[in-house]
């Protein structure tokens, strides 16, 4: 119950700083086995892996916000969302297994309401718990957001919130709202 209220406290904060509206999306990659305090990849938990979830999630629906679920390396960090989420994405097949995939993306799959898996998304804001690389499914520009939660178990917790690029050089101005 410790890991599930401290990702309830970070995913509040993360979307509270980001300032992520219904209908954006939050992408989360989570290494159980960092959880754990052991190597990326060596010892998946789909216990650890439900707890992280069930809390992100929890939140991420109070707020309206899509979840991403990315599987690991195996699956090339596609993303489990709901069919809602995909709109005229391109879906790819396959299930996401505690091995191929990862516990968190294997949780995602067995308790989205209809699943589906996507090799890229651009979302809105991130959140990867133990080191596993989320950028690549972040929209342009990436910007790091420091949150009370430093880590959630052993895992160092890394988030981020993007913003519009900045274009048109020194006559410009902009909307502070936006960044």
């Amino acid at each position: 119950m410790e890991l599930k209220q401290t990702i309830i406290t970070a995913t509040k904060e993360l979307l509270d700083i980001a300032k992520l509206k219904k209908g954006d999306i939050l992408v989360v990659g989570c290494s159980s086995s960092e959880v754990l305090g052991k190597k990326i990849g060596s010892d998946s938990n789909i216990d650890v892996a439900k707890e992280l979830f069930d809390g992100i999630y929890q939140v991420t629906k109070e707020y309206g916000v899509y979840l991403a679920c990315q599987c690991c390396e195996h699956l090339n960090r596609a993303l489990v969302v709901e069919r809602e989420c995909a709109k005229d994405k391109e879906i790819v097949n396959v299930i996401p297994q505690r091995k191929a995939g990862g516990s968190f993306a294997t949780i995602g799959y067995q308790t989205f309401k209809d699943p589906v898996v996507l090799e890229e998304i651009k979302a809105d804001a991130g959140m990867d718990i133990g080191d596993t690389l989320i950028g690549m499914h972040l929209k342009k520009v990436a910007v790091p957001v420091r949150l009370s939660v430093k880590k959630v178990g052993e895992a160092n917790l890394v988030c981020a919130r993007v913003r519009p690029k900045y274009i048109g050089g020194i006559r410009a101005t902009y909307d502070e709202k936006l960044s």
